[in-house]
């Protein structure tokens, strides 16, 4: 019985130790670089959220902070923990992409309808008490199945079906996001879709052509903004009256989408209306110097210069620059370096479908940062594209979290032998 006994305690001991090998195990399968560059980017944005709204002074301003730090982290955390422990390789989550696609296009049809308005633009559906934007669940959505699509050999992107059918599938969330209007948010859609094809086998002379194309729309994209308005024709009518007729043109771009142009291309101009924000926001950047204002104590957001409606999501970069100077900035970035080099790492390990997915991840996360900074400076034209994981706002939080999750499980479950082999 003593000996019996003795065995149980061994089997319990031995049980015991898989077990926190196993915990263990578990735990050294995610990526903490990641994860550590997360908690820093988040944990930044929640700083600088509190600080602008403890300036601006008002309830609505404070509401900002407790909204980002009560709702939207807390319900990013679980959508990234839930992503994070799927297999991505596995039948259900193809199909849940293809799902996932089909759903956020309905509700980009459904937003034009029973959207709701803001500054004229109607790109928000009440989804169980949140307002949640569909463009921005939209681009996951997009590269999802994308991903499935350039994954399959009868449509990479070295064929033409391939580029045809992917081509299609960017063109219709593009139309409806359009349609809202969000200029931002369509251009966005296409250097995903370019960066994914280029993964997937693009042959370098069609990477040349759309890169030619690009820089031929570029430039009459800024012909068409600087270009004024033609001068209605006269022509004779009855004897002694002019009749006056206008020429029937096409509107591409809205009022206030030409006027955000027009400042990009046009630096300093109208800096008392259109251009207002860019200016005042370059300004602020300026004045951080080195080591910055100390945070708190940035004074363009503070005296109202900087428009405290959009100092805490579209210009909050502004605010850091200001507080924290050149060293916060930088600091800021060697966040997000350390972000992007997560990403590109796993997409080194990843099967065909995880490599895809984790192109488009990067691309929209290296979009987002390149542009939101570059408009706070002035290399940008102003777009609305939120800070990833910094800027106030619920529904790119949700999407960057969910994207983050998707990344966690493409390397939890990375090929390990082509990891050593592509390192080696």
């Amino acid at each position: 019985m003593a000996a019996a006994g003795r065995r149980d305690i061994g089997d319990s001991g031995n049980a015991s130790h898989k077990g926190s090998r196993g915990f263990l195990a578990f735990i050294a399968s995610f990526d903490w670089i990641q994860i550590v560059a997360l908690i820093f980017l988040l944990s930044t944005g929640l700083v600088f959220i509190y600080t602008t709204g403890v300036q601006v002074g008002t309830p609505a301003a404070a509401l900002f902070f407790k909204k980002q730090l009560t709702q939207w982290i807390p319900f990013g955390i679980i959508l990234w923990a839930f992503f994070a422990l799927q297999d991505y390789r596995k039948v259900h989550f193809k199909t849940g992409s293809i799902l996932f696609f089909l759903l956020t296009t309905a509700a980009l049809v459904l937003v034009l309808k029973f959207g709701i308005t803001v500054y004229g633009a109607k790109r928000w559906l009440m989804v169980g008490g949140f307002r949640l934007q569909p463009s921005e669940f939209g681009k996951l959505s997009l590269i999802l199945v994308l991903g499935w699509l350039f994954s399959t050999p009868h449509f990479s992107g070295a064929k033409w079906k391939g580029i045809i059918a992917g081509g299609a599938l960017v063109m219709l969330p593009a139309f409806l996001i359009f349609k809202e209007p969000d200029l931002g948010g369509t251009l966005i859609l296409f250097p995903i879709a370019g960066a994914m094809l280029v993964v997937s086998g693009l042959k370098w002379r069609w990477l040349l052509l759309l890169a030619a194309v690009g820089c031929a729309a570029f430039f009459a994209l800024r012909a068409l903004v600087l270009a004024e308005d033609p001068i209605p024709e006269k022509k004779g009518g009855a004897v002694g009256e002019n009749v006056q007729v206008s020429k029937k043109k096409i509107v591409l771009l809205k009022p206030y989408q030409k006027k955000r142009l027009m400042v990009f291309f046009k630096p300093n101009t109208d800096i008392s209306n259109s251009g207002h924000n860019v200016y005042q926001s370059r300004l602020a950047v300026g004045a951080g110097g080195i080591w910055g204002k100390g945070i708190g104590n940035g004074t363009q957001n503070r005296w109202g210069f900087l428009p405290q409606t959009v100092s805490n999501n579209d210009f909050i970069f502004s605010v850091i620059a200001e507080e924290t100077g050149f060293m916060g900035c930088l600091l800021l970035l060697c966040g997000y370096g350390f972000l992007f080099l997560s990403i590109f790492r796993t997409a080194l390990t990843a099967t065909p479908f995880g490599r895809m997915i984790a192109t488009g991840i990067g691309a929209m996360l290296f979009c987002h940062t390149y542009i939101n900074i570059g408009m706070c400076i002035g290399l940008a034209p102003v777009t609305g594209l939120p800070l990833p994981f910094v800027s106030y706002g619920g529904s790119f939080i949700f999407v960057g979290m969910m994207s983050m999750g998707i990344m966690q499980s493409i390397y939890r479950f990375r090929d390990t032998e082509k990891s050593s082999s592509r390192l080696n």
